[in-house]
């Protein structure tokens, strides 16, 4: 069982930057980043294979968000920048003991307990 603890989140404005960080107990081969808004599902914001650094982002995020990793720490980050109000959510870290860049949260078998992220305008 791994276990991962998120760090960061807060109230920025408009326009700022925010960093997350998640730290897996264990060695996962790949970790993503989801967030709900209230009164809406889950969705997916962006995910890397651990090994190979490769990314994937939701098309709303394209471009501010970025997910990076630090494989000694078994550790990932999201930068985002260019915040909107309708980033605000929490944010939660997900990670899957399979390869691969998924999009759905069924196919990650661990969670974080999430993170508020408040955007005001």
């Amino acid at each position: 069982q791994v276990r991962l603890v998120e760090s960061g989140g807060g109230l920025v404005q408009a326009g700022d930057s925010l960093s997350l960080s998640c730290a897996a107990s264990g060695r996962t081969l790949a970790m993503g980043w989801f967030r709900q808004a209230p009164g809406k599902e889950r969705e997916f914001v962006a995910t890397i294979n651990m090994r190979a650094g490769s990314t994937l982002y939701a098309d709303s995020v394209k471009g501010r968000f970025t997910v990076s990793r630090d494989n000694a720490k078994n550790t990932e980050y999201l930068q985002m920048d260019s915040l909107k109000p309708e980033d605000t959510a929490v944010y939660y870290c997900a990670a899957r003991n399979q390869p691969g860049l998924r999009v759905q949260a069924v196919q990650y078998d661990y969670w974080g307990q999430g993170t508020q992220v408040t955007v005001s305008s």
